[in-house]
């Protein structure tokens, strides 16, 4: 086989994958779901931002120009950055899981009907979940020395929604009261 043919059955393994997850993940709901008002104002997308940088090719293109970096250091650079980018990824769509349970829960419990948040919920979810399986996709072509991955979008819904998960919660529990 060649390199290319290689490559793209990784790939076309890789999305098939990634379908499966995202089919999975848009039917079920996580179990463990910890809404407490410590626990939404401890949501915090800083501990995803080393992510953001971590499968960037700056520290490649500089560890090449390197004497005595060789391609096999580079090869277990990028399987090691891929599987600590994959734990982001997961502890990033497992926040993002908890934050949209938590919104439907308050929406469920809301005097009010909110179509338009239970709306732009779906969006959300569906562009968070589109967005993960590209980054999976890229993941892997990433770790055969192809691309980069960006990963900033996802880092920006997850915030979007525990942004509007902060300013609903106090709402809803003077709404209880």
């Amino acid at each position: 086989m060649t390199a290319g043919i290689i490559i793209w059955v990784v790939a076309l393994a890789t999305m098939a994958s990634a379908v499966i997850a995202l089919v999975r993940r848009l039917g079920g709901a996580n179990s463990t779901l910890p809404v407490t008002a410590e626990w939404i104002e401890d949501l915090s997308s800083e501990r995803y931002r080393p992510m953001v940088r971590l499968l960037d090719s700056a520290d490649i293109e500089f560890l090449r120009a390197q004497p005595g970096f060789t391609r096999k250091m580079e090869a277990a650079l990028r399987a090691q950055r891929s599987r600590i980018f994959r734990g982001y990824l997961k502890c990033l769509d497992d926040d993002f899981q908890r934050v949209c349970m938590a919104l439907k829960l308050v929406m469920a419990h809301s005097a009010l009907d909110r179509p338009d948040l239970a709306s732009a919920l779906v969006q959300q979810q569906v562009m968070f979940a589109s967005g993960l399986v590209g980054a999976h996709f890229r993941v892997a072509l990433y770790r055969l020395g192809v691309c980069s991955v960006d990963c900033s979008s996802l880092v920006q819904i997850f915030e979007g929604m525990s942004g509007e998960l902060r300013t609903l919660v106090p709402s809803a529990v003077a709404a209880a009261a």
